[in-house]
């Protein structure tokens, strides 16, 4: 391990690892609050691979990572291809590919499977994942499966795995949801928390534009010009609208390398554009919240919010895409003008004053020569508030 730790360029462990992989390596339960970028993988895999029984012939699972995505069970299962000798097997389990293939290689014998909850789930259901030996169980970004209504089918697996097992359950957030679930499946799990005071990274310059729908397009080409991003994520709020930005940028500007992934593509199209997106064919990702968690890609430079998030958690994790593992990185969100409350709550949840971008200006003055009428209203909405403040 030390080794592969050398070749692939480990120096020293990040504070998660450090922290966590003494307790797993002393067997005990442990639950990890920490945000994303902060070396969380490496923190189970070490332990894991380090504890594998590798006597067997054909071996049953030892290890189950559960994770809310496909995109992110790749992720993992790839860390721990990159991390093992090669004579430890791993399968990736998820819907939106034949079942038929990952029946085989869990008929070939594997130590580690990765998987979502649901396609989990099929494979029990069906007899073709067998869990006795199972001795190590992990929940990966559990708020986040638990946000996308996964609760059911965790607690299924969870129920199914022998008792005399080792579990670690890792979250940005310990809601009380989580902490009940820690509570009925885990045993004295030690709780160490590795989230700063300021839940937003500090290797992350945060701007903000007030700018109204119908210019927002206008905008977003003119800041992708002046940042000339290594690599970016453009956040929209939908599929429809992702869709539609997607094709807007390929046909009315001059960037070359735009791509898109949201929830309605097909499995082989997601996993083409992840594979372009991590090998710097693509440059510009226009994304849902589908790659808002868990995406590991040290390239990307920028985080635009073109759509504000539904949720100001959601933007936490948008923002931590990019400045990640100390690398530094920069995020803009377009703020329409009757979204001041949502912007308001996002800076009490991050503890933190988004900066007005130095771009506002141009705006206001292009705000003011395309809709005048707007503008006005505003102003006397503004006025007519002071006054009453009187």
């Amino acid at each position: 391990m030390l080794k592969t730790l050398e070749k692939i360029g480990y120096e020293k462990p990040s504070p998660v690892q450090a922290g966590v992989i003494p307790l797993v390596m002393d067997e005990y339960d442990v639950i990890g609050q920490a945000r994303t970028g902060t070396g969380k993988t490496a923190a189970f895999a070490i332990p894991i691979l380090e504890q594998l029984d590798m006597e067997v012939r054909k071996p049953k699972p030892q290890a189950l990572i559960l994770a809310p995505t496909r995109e992110l069970a790749v992720q993992v299962e790839n860390e721990f291809r990159r991390l093992a000798p090669d004579d430890v097997k791993s399968v990736c389990l998820y819907g939106g590919k034949p079942i038929r293939g990952q029946i085989n290689r869990l008929n070939e014998g594997v130590h580690v499977v990765v998987g979502t909850p649901g396609r989990v789930i099929d494979h029990l259901n069906r007899g073709t994942l067998n869990i006795d030996q199972l001795w190590f169980i992990v929940l990966d970004e559990a708020d986040r499966m638990l946000d996308i209504g996964f609760r059911p089918d965790i607690e299924r697996i969870l129920r199914r795995c022998p008792k005399e097992r080792q579990s670690l359950l890792l979250s940005a957030t310990l809601p009380p949801a989580i902490l009940e679930l820690a509570r009925r499946y885990m045993y004295r799990p030690k709780v160490i928390n590795f989230s700063a005071n300021n839940v937003s990274a500090e290797t992350i310059d945060q701007f903000f534009l007030t700018v109204p729908n119908e210019m927002k397009f206008e905008i977003l080409v003119k800041l992708l010009e002046r940042e000339d991003p290594e690599q970016a994520i453009i956040f929209c709020r939908t599929k429809l609208g992702t869709e539609r930005l997607y094709r807007k940028l390929l046909k009315e500007t001059e960037f070359q390398a735009v791509g898109t992934i949201h929830g309605d593509m097909n499995q082989s199209g997601r996993d083409r554009m992840m594979k372009g997106f991590r090998a710097g064919d693509v440059r510009f990702l226009v994304a849902t919240d589908v790659v808002g968690r868990g995406i590991d890609i040290s390239n990307i430079s920028h985080i635009v919010n073109f759509d504000i998030p539904t949720l100001s958690e959601d933007y936490v994790h948008r923002v931590g895409r990019t400045g990640r593992m100390g690398k530094t990185g920069v995020a803009f969100s377009f703020v329409k003008p009757d979204q001041g409350s949502d912007l308001s709550a996002i800076e009490r949840l991050i503890n933190k004053q988004l900066d007005p971008d130095p771009m506002q200006e141009h705006v206001d003055e292009r705000r003011a020569i395309l809709f005048p009428h707007q503008v006005a209203a505003a102003k006397k909405k503004a006025k007519s508030k002071y006054r009453r403040g009187l």
